[in-house]
């Protein structure tokens, strides 16, 4: 059970950087070609439900600090199942 709990929380730490390196790196970086890839599944349809935060003419992009808190909210709920469970 230990092995399960450390893979998941490293799994749910390793896309979480993910997300938080898309942001920081920008548009032009090359890594950001493959964290765009592997994030947009989920930002996408967050997207779609939360638009764009419009301030002094500039657009703010929530979906990255939402993402972040459903996956923490999910990796919680996951843990304490697993927890429960075994």
């Amino acid at each position: 059970m230990g092995l399960a709990i450390r893979l998941i929380q490293w799994l749910f730490s390793l896309y979480s950087i993910c997300i938080i390196g898309r942001v920081f790196l920008g548009p032009y970086h090359s890594v950001v070609v493959f964290l765009r890839a592997i994030t947009e599944p989920v930002l996408a349809p967050i997207r779609r439900w939360l638009p764009m935060l419009q301030t002094g003419g500039m657009g703010w992009d929530l979906s990255p600090m939402i993402a972040l808190l459903l996956l923490w909210v999910v990796e919680r709920v996951l843990l304490l199942v697993l927890t429960r469970v075994f």
